[in-house]
């Protein structure tokens, strides 16, 4: 019988959301597999998602510098061996991680199946189902490594102790606290601003209010706070934004990286969809599926138009506008009303 395993490779590069989603898989397989040793190799920036997670450590790859292109990857290689790894497990599977494998042959190697084929069906129409979840296929990876992770009520963080740069933005307000994200990589899965200020307004009538967004998006962030509305985006490391997102009631999303960071939190999470759809798999992390409000797909049939939202027919770029502001501000204080 092969021997299994003791210390695994993880290799997931980039984006932050699909960063953020690993997160859940491999604190389960901590929590079930406390003698396995898990080195994830990422950006640097993301060092900080595992940072509570035991047994586990980050090796950052330096993709613009010196592990840039093949003698880059071909150098990495040779590092990650002086760790003594046994084994790979490739969550990422793109051409940067292929060419890295190779380097690594000798090892015992799993790569995700993205469900190219599955997705293509539904982003063509073909099919409209559920497909098996991101989440679903991290673990399918470590089980072909020999170590299935149990369904089992997940764990997480508790609500970080702020530092007094943090408590210094975000005031001593008590009341409710709800993180917003208003912005996502494409205007085609973004909730038009002018009704997202509209939800921003009526929500602050009664709970503090936090916009998340990144350098680029500061200056029009900036330009709707007061004294229930902050900004901070641009003002914080990405280790403060984490400990303030423990410590949200709620955050409103679109379909993007936020989403995914608050669920890795345990955080309750709306999220709003435009021209994606649950269905691809990257629904966050164990969250109420009744917390997603999407486009009208009576209007829009064609949704979901693509995976990533990058791909849609002439005036699908509108289609959140079937989400109606009411409907997400009620959506939220429903939630605000339970206790976390």
């Amino acid at each position: 019988m092969p021997k299994q395993p003791k210390h695994i490779l993880v290799i997931r590069l980039s984006a932050m959301g699909d960063v953020a989603m690993t997160v859940p898989v491999l604190r389960a397989f901590t929590e079930q597999y406390p003698e396995v040793k898990l080195t994830v190799l990422t950006r640097e920036f993301f060092t900080p998602f595992f940072r509570d997670l035991k047994n586990v450590s980050v090796y950052a790859a330096d993709l613009k510098g010196q592990h840039k292109g093949f003698f880059g990857l071909l150098e990495l290689s040779k590092e990650l061996r002086i760790l003594g790894i046994d084994a790979v497990a490739d969550l990422h599977n793109v051409l940067r991680s292929k060419i890295l494998k190779i380097f690594l042959l000798d090892l015992k190697i799993i790569q995700i199946d993205k469900g190219r084929n599955e997705k293509k069906a539904l982003v063509n129409g073909k099919v409209f189902k559920q497909l098996k979840t991101t989440h679903r296929r991290y673990r399918d990876v470590f089980e072909k490594l020999g170590y299935p992770i149990k369904d089992s009520e997940p764990n997480f963080p508790e609500r970080a102790q702020l530092n007094s740069k943090t408590l210094e933005l975000v005031g001593k307000n008590t009341k409710s606290w709800i993180g917003i994200a208003p912005f996502a990589a494409h205007k085609s899965k973004m909730y038009p601003l002018e009704l997202m200020e509209e939800v921003i307004k009526e929500l602050s009538k009664n709970s503090m209010i936090f916009l998340f967004g990144g350098k680029a998006e500061a200056e029009y962030l900036s330009s709707l706070e007061n004294d229930r509305i902050r900004s901070i985006a641009g003002k914080l490391s990405l280790d403060e934004e984490l400990d303030l997102i423990s410590n949200l009631d709620v955050m409103l999303s679109m379909d993007s990286g936020n989403a995914h960071m608050a669920a890795m939190m345990g955080i309750k999470v709306v999220t709003l969809w435009g021209v994606t759809h649950p269905y691809a798999g990257f629904f966050p992390f164990h969250q109420n599926e009744n917390n997603a409000l999407l486009a009208d797909r009576e209007k829009y049939p064609k949704i979901p138009t693509s995976i990533y939202g990058n791909k849609f027919p002439e005036g699908y770029e509108t289609c959140m506008e079937t989400i109606s502001p009411k409907d997400v501000v009620e959506k939220i204080e429903n939630i605000i009303k339970k206790p976390r």
